[in-house]
């Protein structure tokens, strides 16, 4: 295994290989390549049917975030995102608190740059 910036280099394997983990009440993620010491990270996030959250989040690094599947519904914004849809959030950019009465899976991206 090689070591590339602060993530190590992977050849194409099944993401199934990485397991689901909890990251909250309805959350859980799956971590596919991650520094293992910040917030950088490619992962899959899952909000089970019924999902919501309750806080605005903002963080430090950059994130891209791509819907594969179902829906999540931002209170703060009052909108509804949707399968396919792209979000590329800047440090400190406010988002959510969300709800996904349907269920929704995310495919993120998350790193520190300029």
């Amino acid at each position: 295994m090689y070591i590339v910036g602060m993530k190590h280099a992977l050849e194409f394997f099944p993401a199934e290989q990485r397991p689901w983990e909890p990251v909250g009440d309805g959350l859980s993620e799956r971590r596919l390549s991650c520094d293992g010491e910040s917030a950088v990270c490619t992962r899959m996030l899952r909000f089970e049917e019924g999902t919501s959250t309750e806080e605005t989040l903002t963080h430090e690094f950059w994130e891209e975030v791509w819907i594969v599947s179902g829906a999540i519904h931002d209170l703060g914004l009052k909108e509804t995102f949707t399968e396919g849809m792209y979000a590329c959030r800047p440090p400190g950019m406010p988002h959510g608190p969300w709800t996904s009465s349907e269920g929704c899976m995310t495919f993120e991206q998350r790193y520190y740059g300029k």
